[in-house]
């Protein structure tokens, strides 16, 4: 039986619907996803769509972007993936796949939500940050390879994850080692430093202006797992031999990275979480024609940074869009 639109945690105008994905392939019962989008409001044009979506230890509450693409006529969604924010259940790891492949089938039932309410032909903008930028151009090149690239008119990444930040030596032998490892205790979870800086500087418990549910997205992240970061991995390889997704990319990112285990006045002012170097080295592989942007003083998420770089964000986003979307 189909799903209704229910109201959504973050109130007033906005509506969620449960997208069931059936038994977990990696075994952890029955699997789901989480549509939630943006009532368009009186008197809003919609001339086309965005599907949003989250990287890790993240979901959907950016309210401000929501309205940003209302503004411009683009009816706004947000894809919480299974075992996500609202789409985790009980017993289920955090974020947890064997195969980014899976996400596929999550992904192609937004996209049939989206033209339930606007028509088949209503163009489509994905927006992706962190590893949902490596989800959504995988995605997107398996659909251009299936002869299938409309509706979706293109793509905007926001820091996307390509490729294994850290030394040569992780990205090498110790892959092949976390290889070999993910087919025996895929679910075990990496001994990787604990460090909220991140999240210190977004939250509004901390240092931060976002209030957001720190269930979905607690401060310090949920555990890395070895099958999970094995997927990223194969994921990661597939992108640097080159993907052709078919739409015009913008890709936004800092204009530094800056790792530290507490806090300093970079915190605020770069990317602490990935190395913005290979974001710029890699952003080649997404095929077609893509556009390439730092925002100086940005952090992870260029759209949750300080007001300064976030206006800067805005700007360009506006620009690309005008300028492929009319």
């Amino acid at each position: 039986m189909r799903r209704t639109w229910e109201p959504d945690l973050l109130g007033e105008g906005y509506e969620q619907q449960v997208i069931e994905l059936g038994t977990d392939p990696d075994g952890e019962g029955e699997v789901c996803a989480v549509l939630v989008r943006r009532d368009v409001r009186p008197g809003e044009e919609v001339r086309g769509a965005v599907l949003y979506v989250h990287g890790f230890s993240d979901y959907f509450f950016q309210t401000e972007l929501a309205d940003f693409h209302a503004a411009r006529g683009l009816a706004f969604y947000g894809l919480d993936l299974r075992k996500s924010g609202r789409a985790r259940r009980p017993g289920q790891t955090a974020h947890y796949v064997s195969d980014l492949e899976q996400y596929d089938a999550e992904l192609e039932r937004a996209m049939g939500l989206i033209a339930a309410d606007h028509g088949p032909d209503t163009p489509v903008v994905v927006v992706a940050h962190s590893t949902g930028g490596l989800v959504t151009p995988l995605w997107l090149d398996r659909r251009r390879r299936a002869g299938r690239t409309a509706p979706v008119a293109g793509l905007v990444l926001n820091s996307p994850w390509f490729d294994l930040q850290g030394s040569a030596l992780l990205r090498g032998p110790g892959t092949q080692v976390l290889r070999a490892l993910a087919m025996v205790a895929p679910l075990r979870s990496l001994d990787l430093p604990a460090s909220t800086v991140y999240g210190d500087s977004l939250h509004t418990s901390v240092r931060g202006e976002w209030d957001y549910d720190l269930v979905l997205k607690p401060l310090e992240g949920f555990p890395v797992t070895v099958g999970w970061l094995n997927a990223v991995r194969r994921g990661h390889a597939q992108l640097h031999r080159g993907l052709e997704v078919g739409v015009p990319a913008l890709v936004l990112r800092s204009d530094r990275t800056h790792y530290s285990r507490e806090h300093t006045d970079l915190s605020d002012r770069a990317d602490t979480v990935l190395d913005v170097r290979q974001i710029a080295r890699w952003s080649g592989c997404l095929g077609g024609e893509t556009t390439v942007v730092p925002i100086a003083g940005a952090r992870h998420d260029v759209f949750l940074s300080l007001p300064a770089p976030r206006a800067a964000a805005y700007d360009v986003l506006g620009e690309w869009l005008d300028r492929h979307l009319g």
